[in-house]
């Protein structure tokens, strides 16, 4: 994967986030010195079309603020052409090209929308048996007086801080920070919303020998029967195990450009062929998008993002999102909390296809 960094002039755009990250060598980033007064726009492979409109954007712009000129025509005409291109690009997107913006570095992650979304709220940390994890938040908060406890990965915003969070890979004692937080909710009857971008559990020895599976395990069992109301969006990556630590819910939703899939299509091609060049054959294959989760009725619905994707309109991908858990949760409460898990086991029993076969009679021996 290649990205292309097109840098901006803040009196121009003053909002782009600007979160860089490399990707075991395959993002080419071109860095500029801290102190000059631009920020940056990241274009994926398959947008450079766009941005080549906004360097035409980025130069009418300076010559209106250098000269007293009136260009807003021209900046009106190379307006609907970036809109018209848009539509044309995220249109037509394969399930590599999800993968591929759901992974942007500039794309919201779960602390962004808790500072958008929720007021007051107060993080909570430990499992209260081994320690904190770092790649899984959670609090609780008020969303239009409502509280509620929040928890989701966080892979962090830049290189120091996606070590610091280990980029959003959870060990044991983050699923075990996300279930006591789960089981405080039951006790004060707070509905639960769960915000999943992870690119799996951690797979270290060490997070093996202090139970990874048993605490993703265990997650599910409680999850499956907690009494108060949850709401699980995969906001970006849902891989594996990773993503169902804290993904089982009344009620599942995926933003419409991420993925949900048991691997990576990195990993899907490195085992199948011994190689990464065939993950765009791989993501094809394991139609993982939401699209295909809709369709396979593992999802109950998808979150529409801004045009562009989630990065290209973070706050109006949080008031989205924000609005989304108010009307979901707003019917969810009206169900009595029986009913709700009697619902929600039969929802995941209800899961998958198969036939019975019934044993074919022996013939009469003559």
């Amino acid at each position: 994967m290649y990205i292309n960094i097109l840098y901006i002039s803040k009196t121009t755009i003053s909002t782009t986030r600007g979160n860089l990250f490399t990707n075991k060598c395959h993002t080419l980033i071109k860095f500029v010195p801290a102190d000059l007064n631009y920020v940056f726009m990241v274009f994926l492979e398959f947008e450079r079309p766009l941005e080549k409109l906004y360097e035409q954007m980025e130069k009418i712009k300076q010559i209106e603020a250098e000269g007293d000129i009136d260009v807003s025509d021209n900046i009106k005409e190379l307006d609907s052409k970036i809109r018209s291109k848009q539509k044309e690009i995220y249109s037509n997107l394969s399930g590599w090209q999800k993968v591929q913006l759901s992974r942007h570095p500039a794309r919201p992650y779960t602390l962004y929308y808790i500072e958008k979304m929720f007021k007051k709220f107060i993080e909570l940390h430990g499992d209260r048996n081994f320690g904190d994890d770092n790649a899984i938040v959670g609090g609780i908060g008020r969303i239009n007086g409502q509280t509620m406890v929040v928890i989701g990965h966080q892979k962090g915003v830049n290189t120091k801080m996606r070590q610091f969070r280990n980029f959003g890979m959870a060990n044991p004692e983050g699923y075990r920070k996300a279930l006591r937080l789960m089981k405080m909710a039951e006790r004060f009857n707070y509905p639960v919303v769960c915000l999943i971008d992870t690119p799996g559990a951690y797979p270290g020895i060490e997070a093996e020998e202090r139970g990874q599976a048993e605490a993703i395990a265990k997650n599910l069992f409680e999850m499956a029967q907690l009494k108060v109301p949850i709401l699980c969006y995969v906001i970006g990556e849902g891989a594996s195990g990773g993503a169902l630590g804290i993904g089982l819910g009344d009620r599942v939703f995926m933003l419409e450009n991420t993925w949900y899939s048991v691997i990576s299509p990195e990993s899907c091609s490195s085992i199948l062929w011994r190689s990464w060049d065939f993950k765009e054959q791989a993501a094809k294959s394991l139609k993982l998008t939401s699209e295909h989760m809709l369709g396979f009725g593992l999802i109950d619905d998808i979150v529409k993002e801004p045009l562009g994707g989630a990065h290209n309109d973070p706050e109006k991908m949080a008031k989205v999102l924000k609005a989304h858990i108010k009307k979901e949760l707003a019917s969810l409460m009206e169900i009595p909390s029986d009913k709700r898990i009697d619902a929600r086991i039969e929802k995941y029993c209800n899961m998958g296809q198969y036939d019975t076969i019934k044993e074919p009679k022996e013939k009469n021996k003559q």
